[in-house]
């Protein structure tokens, strides 16, 4: 899944350029219309990914704060804004985040695409030192 606003279209529309070319990624469906707001493609790729319609998804706004805060509202969603290699291989291996924010305004496209290429190799492992931790959030988040 990939989606933006009308403020982060520019970047997804590379984004998704290079992942539709891409082997690794078998199908990308843009959520994006032309009138979209940052909150409402975050919740629809949030779930999607939530429910395993998608393993993941790349949501674009001005600076990826936005998208993240709105998508990390769908229960059992997990979204990280990243514009670095560190945060990035973080997000991922660490926090088990399949749904990476980046922000038009804050990173150049040939970056954007890098962390793209290496996020898209990246797993998450369960027994990992963060492990622990994963359960423990999502045992607060089990309690409503």
């Amino acid at each position: 899944m990939i989606g933006a606003p009308g403020n982060g279209a520019a970047l997804k529309d590379e984004i998704r350029d290079f992942l539709e070319r891409d082997e690794r990624v078998s199908e990308v469906i843009d959520l994006s219309e032309p009138e979209i707001t940052y909150p409402a493609v975050s919740f629809r790729a949030a779930q999607s990914v939530v429910d395993g319609q998608a393993d993941r998804a790349v949501l674009v706004c001005g600076t990826g704060v936005g998208t993240a805060i709105a998508a990390n509202k769908v229960p059992g969603a997990r979204a990280a804004t990243a514009h670095d290699l560190i945060t990035v291989r973080g997000a991922v291996e660490n926090y088990d985040a399949p749904i990476l924010c980046m922000g038009q305004n804050v990173i150049a496209p040939i970056h954007a695409l890098a962390l793209v290429d290496m996020w898209l190799d990246l797993r998450h492992d369960t027994a990992s030192f963060y492990g622990p931790k994963i359960r423990e959030i999502d045992q607060y988040e089990a309690r409503g």
